[in-house]
């Protein structure tokens, strides 16, 4: 999408002075950077468009996660990230901020039934939610801490992210695990995979795992394991629970 989005705005770089000030008039910043946006590549998936942080620039929030810049006429673009410096705070990134936000949200959406779910015994402190792969050593090496985790007041929920997509062994492999009748049998099925025993019996049924793998790479998942904290903060590969405690102030 990064190469997609790059091209449309050489291509919009060339073609910006045929603004007319007629059309600028007649038409708001948002929906002229909108329609700027469109005239390129009417596939860029613009989910918002608000004024940002800094005077004289706006925030064009796209569906594949990234964020870009934009001047009130459309015509310059910057893709990246904002950030603001104060004497107090230090250097903030303010763009990862809001994607923070918009994480928290997305995966608070998700329905419990689609979750295969890891439970403290007592209070729940924390929680994590793990976007997982089952062929991937580092998962297993996350997986096998959930003890540590829990025992902390952790719950660790995982979110399907089979890296080589569709029809994979993984893919196929996590289907049969969220193809369990009950969600312990789900949890079940996903330790022994994660823990080399029995080969999970084969299963098909309608499963939420691409839909878990889209939102995954739409806010900003690459990789496996990637830990999404209560707050929307994105922790991309393994870290010991430990650490992950003391992150959460739980130790």
């Amino acid at each position: 999408m990064r190469k997609v989005l790059v091209t449309a705005l050489m291509t919009l770089g060339l073609n910006g002075a045929l603004i007319s000030s007629t059309a600028m008039a007649a038409e708001g910043a948002e929906q002229r950077i909108a329609a700027q946006l469109k005239k390129v590549n009417s596939e860029i998936p613009i989910e918002s468009v608000k004024p940002a942080s800094m005077q004289g620039l706006y925030e064009v929030t796209l569906g594949s996660g990234e964020t870009l810049f934009s001047d009130e006429r459309g015509e310059y673009f910057v893709v990246g990230q904002l950030y603001r410096y104060s004497d107090q705070d230090g250097f903030v990134n303010l763009t990862e901020q809001k994607l923070a936000l918009s994480r928290a949200e997305k995966i608070a959406a998700i329905a419990d039934d689609d979750k295969i779910v890891y439970a403290p015994q007592g209070e729940v402190k924390a929680t994590i939610n793990v976007f997982t792969d089952t062929s991937c050593p580092y998962c297993r090496k996350l997986h096998s801490e959930i003890p540590a985790l829990n025992e902390m007041g952790v719950q660790v929920n995982y979110l399907a992210y089979p890296r080589a997509g569709f029809g994979s062994p993984a893919y196929k492999e996590m289907q049969s695990i969220w193809c369990q009748s009950s969600g312990k049998a789900r949890a079940d099925a996903m330790h022994a995979s994660k823990s080399g025993g029995d080969k999970v019996a084969a299963k098909n049924c309608d499963n939420p795992i691409m839909d878990q793998m889209a939102l995954g790479q739409a806010v900003g998942v690459n990789g496996t394991p990637a830990i999404v904290l209560e707050d929307g903060t994105l922790i991309p590969g393994y870290v010991p629970a430990n650490r992950l405690a003391a992150m959460m102030q739980l130790k």
